[in-house]
């Protein structure tokens, strides 16, 4: 939730430094006069340039270096909490190759966010693309890949319930990537402004998804951490010390999901 807020920072602070427009504001021009970062009053000149992408709010100082930072501290906390789960999921239910896919995916997307935080649009914007495909792609598939792990792990109404909600979240950030991709490559400004509205859903879902990890992180013990040390030895003895019951006999293949 921290790195939530720290976006609408970069939004706001690139708003009040004038160097993008207003969400709310449609109205485009083909060309200004004077540059939005010099005009003065109520009703602004804004272009193409301005238009409020998550990018444009990172491009120039003193935002750049924010938007640097946030994307930077985004990455370590995507790997943190990636990682997490993935102990959780080996320390409580053994590995599974659906549980290694969402661990790659999540990494790959912390690596595009560098990217995409160091290598500003307008100065790099070959890298800042590719850092841009590479996080959105790999974003929807860890959040598609833990709802359908949610589901398959489900055991009670509660943890079905939470399936439910990212089951709709990961629908939601799913047509709002296809719309804002839709509309960004179209020449019609008002289409250009949608895409970048619909930017700033997408990536405001994703970003609540991963606050809905902490109904299984309270549950978060030492064995957890240990799954990590000793490479799942401690989740899959948990796992087999489970199926064999009270008469202490070990399965030789205990399932997998």
């Amino acid at each position: 939730m921290l790195i939530f807020y720290c976006f609408h920072c970069s939004y706001a602070m690139a708003r009040y430094n004038q160097h993008i427009c207003p969400v709310e504001n449609w109205m485009y021009n083909e060309s200004c006069e004077e540059e939005l970062m010099v005009q003065g009053g109520p009703m602004l000149c804004c272009t193409l340039e301005n238009i409020p992408l998550i990018s444009k709010c990172g491009t120039l100082p003193p935002e750049s270096c924010f938007f640097s930072l946030i994307c930077s501290t985004g990455s370590f906390m995507v790997m943190f909490v990636v990682l997490l789960r993935y102990a959780q999921v080996v320390e409580k239910h053994h590995n599974c190759l659906l549980n290694m896919t969402s661990l790659s995916t999540g990494w790959i997307c912390a690596a595009g966010l560098i990217m995409v935080g160091n290598f500003q649009v307008d100065n790099a914007k070959v890298l800042h693309y590719i850092g841009a495909c590479v996080a959105f792609i790999t974003s929807i598939l860890f959040v598609s890949l833990q709802s359908v792990l949610t589901y398959r792990l489900a055991k009670t109404q509660s943890e079905y319930s939470v399936g439910h909600v990212r089951l709709a979240m990961t629908l939601s950030a799913f047509i709002a990537l296809m719309l804002s991709g839709a509309f960004f490559v179209q020449e019609s400004i008002v289409l250009q402004h949608a895409a970048a509205i619909f930017e700033w859903v997408f990536c405001i879902i994703v970003m609540l998804f991963y606050g809905t990890f902490a109904f299984e992180f309270e549950a978060i013990t030492s064995d957890t951490v240990m799954v990590l040390v000793t490479g799942g030895a401690v989740g899959q003895d948990h796992k087999i010390d489970a199926l064999s019951g009270s008469s202490g006999h070990r399965p030789e293949n205990p399932p997998m999901l």
